[in-house]
C-alpha cells in the first residue's frame, strides 16, 4: 500500500511549476546525494543535464533550467530567498562555474551544459538525465522523472517520493475513494478524523499542526503578496499582474500590516454579494501571479493549480465564517490533501501526462470537497462535490503560451476556485441516495480521458492557444 501523506499533495516550494521547477530542483538534489554515496562527489569536473520531453518542450519557459542550477547549487525551494534567484542564477552564468552541492566549484556553462531533448523517454513525459564526468571520463549517470506536485521517481518503483508501506502500519489504509467513506462510516467519522489518524502515524499531532500551519501560512503570505505587487509579468508575454488593481478596487480601507492584519480587515469590511465572485478571484489570481515570478507557493497539488486551494479557504473564512480558527483551516488542509491523494494514485496529477484536468480539476476537486465538510456536509456530500468539481473539468487541455505558466494558467485558477464553492453548494443539496457517479468513477474517466487526449495538449505547447496566440500577440 502506497500512503501519500498530506505534506506530499501540499508542498512549499517555488514557482512556477511543480513538475517543471520543482521536481528537476528536487532531481539535482537527489542526484548529488548520489554522487556523495557513491563516492564520485569529489571527482566530478564537468556535468551535463539532458531535458526530455515535457521537460524540454516548455523547460525555458517554466523555468527547468534555473531550477536545476539552484539544486546543483545546493539551494533549497523551501528556504532559499526568492530575491536571491536573480542573483545566484547571473553568477554563474557571468562566471560560468557553479558551486556543486555549495561546496565544490566546478565548470558550467549553461547553453552547452543542460541540453533540451525534444524526444519523449518511453516511462514518462518529463525526464532529466544527469551525467557527471571526471575530466573526459563518464563517472556517474542517473535519469528521473518528475511526475507532478513535486513527486520525482526513478525508473525503479520502490525509488519513489511518498512513503511506501504495508498497509497494517495505518489504521486506515485508502488506495480509493470508497475505501475512505467505507471507514468514515463504520467508524461514525468525518474525513478529516480518519485523515489525521493516519498521519499520526508518521508525526506527533503537534508537528503535525507545525507543518500545517507553516503550510497555511506560507498560502497566507503568497496571496498577501500578490495583492500588494503590481507591475509586469517577467517571461516576454508582458502580462500585467491583476490581483493588485483588483484588491484596489475591493476598497480595504481597515489599516494593516501583516498578512493575519489583512485577513482580518477583510473580514471586518462590508463585503456585497457581488464582490464575493470579485474577491475569491483575486485571491486565485494573487497566487498564480507570485508564482508565475518565481515566487514561493504550496503546491496543491501543483504550482500551476496553487491558488485554488487558499482562495477556496479564505472564501470560508472571510465569508463563511468569521469565527473560523486554526482548527477550521486544519481541517480543510487534512481533507483537501486525502483528496489530491486519491487522484494522485488512480489517475494523475501531471499535466504532462493529464492535461491541466490533473492539475485544475484535482485542485478544484480538492477544494471543493474540504469546503464541504467545513460548511458541515457528510463523507457522502464531501465524495459527490470533489466528483462534481472534476466532472466538470474532464477533458481540459495543458497548451501554455510560451511555454509559461501564465495564460491560459492564471485565469483557471480563479475559474477552478468558482468550480469548487459551486461544487461544494451543490453537494449539500444532494442526496447521497440520488447520486449518480461515484468518485472512483470519475477518478477512472479522468485517467482514461489523459490517456485518450492527444500529447500535443498536454504540456508541450505545441497545440491549442499556445500555436494560435503568439508572443508577439500578447
Amino acid at each position: 500500500m502506497e500512503f501519500i501523506s498530506v505534506f506530499d499533495m501540499l508542498k512549499i516550494g517555488v514557482g512556477p511549476s511543480s513538475s517543471h521547477t520543482l521536481g528537476p530542483w528536487r532531481a539535482a538534489e537527489r542526484w548529488l546525494k548520489e554522487l556523495k554515496d557513491d563516492t564520485v562527489f569529489n571527482d566530478v569536473t564537468r556535468i551535463q543535464i539532458d531535458l526530455y520531453g515535457s521537460l524540454s518542450l516548455t523547460g525555458k519557459g517554466h523555468a527547468t533550467d534555473l531550477a536545476v542550477m539552484l539544486g546543483l547549487s545546493g539551494r533549497d525551494p523551501e528556504t532559499i530567498p526568492t530575491e536571491t534567484i536573480d542573483i545566484i542564477i547571473a553568477s554563474i552564468d557571468n562566471t560560468e562555474k557553479l558551486v556543486l552541492g555549495n561546496e565544490r566549484i566546478i565548470d558550467f556553462d549553461r547553453p552547452s551544459e543542460i541540453v533540451f531533448n525534444r524526444v519523449f523517454l518511453p516511462f514518462h513525459s518529463n525526464a532529466i538525465t544527469f551525467t557527471a564526468f571526471s575530466l573526459n571520463t563518464e563517472i556517474h549517470q542517473s535519469t528521473f522523472y518528475s511526475i507532478g506536485g513535486g513527486f520525482v521517481i526513478k525508473e525503479e518503483p520502490t525509488n519513489n517520493d511518498s512513503n511506501k508501506t504495508t498497509e497494517q502500519e495505518f489504521p486506515y489504509p485508502v488506495e480509493k475513494a470508497s475505501d475512505l467513506l467505507e471507514f468514515c462510516l463504520n467508524n461514525n467519522k468525518s474525513i478529516s478524523e480518519i485523515v489525521i489518524e493516519n498521519e499520526k502515524v508518521l508525526r506527533k499531532e503537534d508537528a503535525i499542526d507545525y507543518e500545517l500551519q507553516r503550510v497555511w501560512q506560507t498560502m497566507l503570505d503568497c496571496m498577501f503578496t500578490g495583492c500588494h505587487t503590481e507591475g509586469t509579468l517577467p517571461g516576454g508575454l508582458n502580462v500585467r499582474r491583476r490581483a493588485f488593481d483588483m484588491h484596489k478596487g475591493l476598497n480595504v480601507e481597515v489599516p494593516y500590516v501583516t498578512p493575519q492584519d489583512w485577513l482580518e480587515s477583510i473580514r471586518q469590511s462590508e463585503v456585497k454579494f457581488r464582490q464575493i465572485l470579485k474577491w475569491v478571484s483575486c485571491f486565485a489570481l494573487s497566487v498564480n501571479e507570485v508564482n508565475a515570478s518565481l515566487g514561493r507557493v504550496v503546491t496543491a497539488p501543483t504550482n500551476g493549480s496553487a491558488g485554488v486551494i487558499p482562495s477556496v479557504l479564505m472564501y470560508y473564512l472571510v465569508i463563511e465564517n468569521h469565527d473560523a480558527d486554526f482548527k477550521h483551516i486544519k481541517q480543510f488542509l487534512l481533507v483537501a490533501g486525502e483528496i489530491g491523494s486519491i487522484f494522485k494514485k488512480g489517475a494523475t496529477i501531471s499535466a504532462a501526462m493529464g492535461g491541466c484536468q490533473a492539475e485544475i480539476g484535482v485542485s478544484s476537486a480538492m477544494a471543493a470537497g474540504a469546503l464541504c465538510e467545513l460548511l458541515g456536509g457528510t463523507p457522502e456530500q464531501v465524495m459527490i462535490a470533489a466528483e462534481i468539481a472534476m466532472e466538470h473539468h474532464l477533458g481540459l487541455t495543458c497548451d501554455p503560451i510560451g511555454g509559461l505558466v501564465q495564460i491560459p494558467c492564471i485565469e483557471r485558477n480563479s475559474m477552478g476556485a468558482i468550480k469548487a464553492i459551486n461544487a461544494a453548494e451543490l453537494a449539500l443539496e444532494t442526496n447521497p441516495e440520488n447520486a449518480k457517479v461515484p468518485l472512483d468513477k470519475v477518478v477512472d474517466t479522468m485517467w482514461e480521458t489523459a490517456k485518450d487526449m492527444n500529447t500535443k495538449y498536454k504540456e508541450t505547447s505545441e497545440g491549442g492557444l499556445a500555436i494560435r496566440v503568439n508572443m508577439a500577440d500578447c
